[in-house]
């Protein structure tokens, strides 16, 4: 068991690091470009996330131990 499981870690241990330019499938084509744009968007710009798919963190909360505000609306559950 051993020797199978050392083989397989020795065939796909190069496959790890193949990297490629990404292509469009045989017989299809990159997206049209958006309406107003000049040109059509390359590979590498469809790639990257936008600020709505990836948010970056503004709202933060407590920089260093600072006592809590009192909430009105922060009530016990009802019971």
């Amino acid at each position: 068991m051993r020797k199978h499981l050392a083989f397989a870690v020795i065939l796909l241990a190069p496959a790890c690091g193949a990297r490629e330019d990404l292509r469009p499938a045989v017989g299809e084509s990159m997206p049209v470009a958006p309406a107003m744009a000049a040109e059509a968007p390359t590979t590498e710009e469809l790639l990257a996330p936008t600020t709505e798919q990836r948010p970056t963190r503004v709202d933060e909360v407590f920089r260093r131990s600072e006592e809590r505000q009192d909430d009105r609306f922060d009530l016990p559950p009802p019971g």
